[in-house]
């Protein structure tokens, strides 16, 4: 990702992170990596951890943001999510896979999308 699409993408992390602390979630981690690839946002809230991938775009010009999250990406969050629970020694918690979309500024937030 150049530069430009990387300072994008974290703008629209950080208005997804708002999103969440407003909603009543604490921002567990942010960009977390392992070896195998990387979680954009965890937040917690009672016994429940979401994972949300959050897609930035300008336009919609390839797509609406959403799309972008296939079934490989799917289970490829699902794996870095399992990473993440035995780091954190959080099993036994609920787990959601939200995916939230940046669309010109407009933070759209899809709860339990897969």
């Amino acid at each position: 990702m150049g530069g430009a699409n990387q300072a994008h993408g974290a703008f629209g992390e950080s208005q997804v992170a708002r999103w969440y602390e407003s909603q009543g979630y604490q921002v567990l981690a942010r960009n977390w990596r392992s070896r195998t690839g990387e979680l954009d946002l965890v937040a917690g809230r009672d016994r429940l951890v979401v994972f949300c991938e959050v897609k930035a775009r300008a336009t919609t010009v390839y797509g609406s943001p959403f799309e972008a999250v296939t079934a490989s990406k799917q289970a490829r969050l699902r794996r870095l999510a399992a990473e993440w629970l035995a780091q954190a020694g959080a099993g036994g918690r609920e787990v959601r896979f939200d995916v939230a979309a940046v669309l010109s500024g407009k933070v759209e937030v899809l709860e339990a999308a897969f």
